[in-house]
């Protein structure tokens, strides 16, 4: 069994693979004591092994978990789906929470060097030390939370432009390869001949093949030029494809094809993102005599996510070579969703001796007003 799990899941447990923060937050909590006190060696010593450190280590812990609970949560909850008010506000709290949750290393400083707060820090009375304390404490978290959100925003902003460009450096090479390979001689000869063929057995049958045999054109020439198309577009290629292929396959090869969807709003998806399966499925199907022979196509939506899943029969002489479809490659098809769907898709392939199995779960976007004014004329 050769099991291939390809695509991207979210950051999970990013502490565990993101210990290069460490030297960051410990130079710039540095930094800023360093300024405070006036001397970087005098601040430099006293980091370590003094009252000081405990203070230093609050500032360290709270202000990091407090950047990254904005980071990572507040902004893709709510910043990044324009909620805004909610997100000020729970920013707002989240600054204060931290705030409050670093003073407790000022009074535990004071108690470890057995100094009072006023003898260790300056500042008056226990009250004034406190809101001394809290200005320092506030003041300083929201300059880290700014500082990461700077760093974060110009890492997007830096990794959306080379996106940006080798996307287009991929769609022209994608372009390139699927003008060599979507007109499929066999496809066409056979497809063409089979209509020939039902003109005086069936005509209402050849007319009707006819038609989705000029509709596949049409997709492939005018309609799949964009990098996002309708996805009720993307759908009736594949229904005509799929009805095309049925009419010039052995009639020893059962075909399904299921799709549940429930009333959703416009979307949009990639083009030959789906098909690129569906074609590798009637390619590499198995033709045994003395075995069925199947293929299992299931489409499903729900609101925004795409679930797509191809099942086909194999035989033992095209299991080598199953992986290589379409003339397009597995791996070109990952770069594709890389691309176009970073962060949104999980792809799952599954090559056993006597079936392979595809699965694909996409996250869609809205479809853009382009698109809806063109369906709409």
């Amino acid at each position: 069994m050769n099991a291939l799990a390809l695509g991207r899941s979210n950051r999970h447990w990013f502490f565990a693979y993101k210990l290069y923060h460490i030297p960051f937050w410990f130079l710039y909590n540095y930094l800023w004591w360093a300024i405070a006190v006036g001397n970087p060696y005098k601040a430099a010593t006293s980091l370590f092994f003094t009252p000081f450190s405990i203070k230093f280590l609050f500032y360290f812990i709270f202000q990091a978990l407090a950047a990254y609970f904005n980071l990572y949560f507040l902004i893709p909850k709510y910043l990044e789906k324009n909620r805004l008010l909610a997100y000020m506000t729970f920013l707002l709290l989240t600054i204060v929470v931290a705030s409050l949750c670093i003073i407790p290393g000022y009074y535990l400083s004071a108690y470890w060097s057995e100094k009072t707060l006023n003898e260790l820090y300056g500042g008056g009375s226990e009250a004034d030390c406190f809101y001394k304390f809290l200005n320092n404490a506030f003041s300083s978290t929201v300059a880290s939370m700014t500082l990461a959100m700077s760093i974060k925003l110009t890492k997007n902003w830096v990794e959306t432009r080379q996106r940006q460009q080798l996307l287009e450096k991929e769609k022209l090479e994608t372009e390139l390869k699927f003008l060599k390979y979507q007109f499929n001689p066999h496809f066409l000869f056979n497809t063409i001949n089979s209509i020939f063929f039902l003109i005086h057995k069936n005509p209402d049958m050849a007319s009707d093949s006819l038609a989705k045999f000029s509709e596949l054109l049409r997709h492939q020439l005018y309609e799949c030029n964009d990098q996002k198309i309708p996805l009720t577009k993307e759908i009736t290629y594949l229904e005509n494809f799929i009805e095309l292929e049925k009419l010039r396959q052995n009639n020893n090869i059962e075909v399904i094809f299921q799709m549940d969807f429930q009333d959703h709003e416009p979307l949009e998806i990639a083009p030959f993102v789906l098909m690129n399966f569906v074609e590798n499925a009637f390619k590499h199907v198995s033709k045994l005599t003395d075995q069925p022979n199947w293929i299992r196509i299931d489409l499903r939506l729900d609101q925004r996510n795409l679930c797509f899943a191809v099942s086909n029969s194999t035989s033992p002489s095209s299991a080598s070579d199953v992986l290589n479809f379409g003339g397009i490659g597995i791996k070109n098809v990952q770069r594709r969703l890389d691309l176009i769907y970073p962060d949104r898709y999980v792809l799952s392939i599954l090559n056993r001796d006597s079936r392979f199995d595809v699965q694909l779960q996409l996250t869609l976007s809205e479809l853009e007003i382009r698109h809806a004014l063109e369906t709409a004329a």
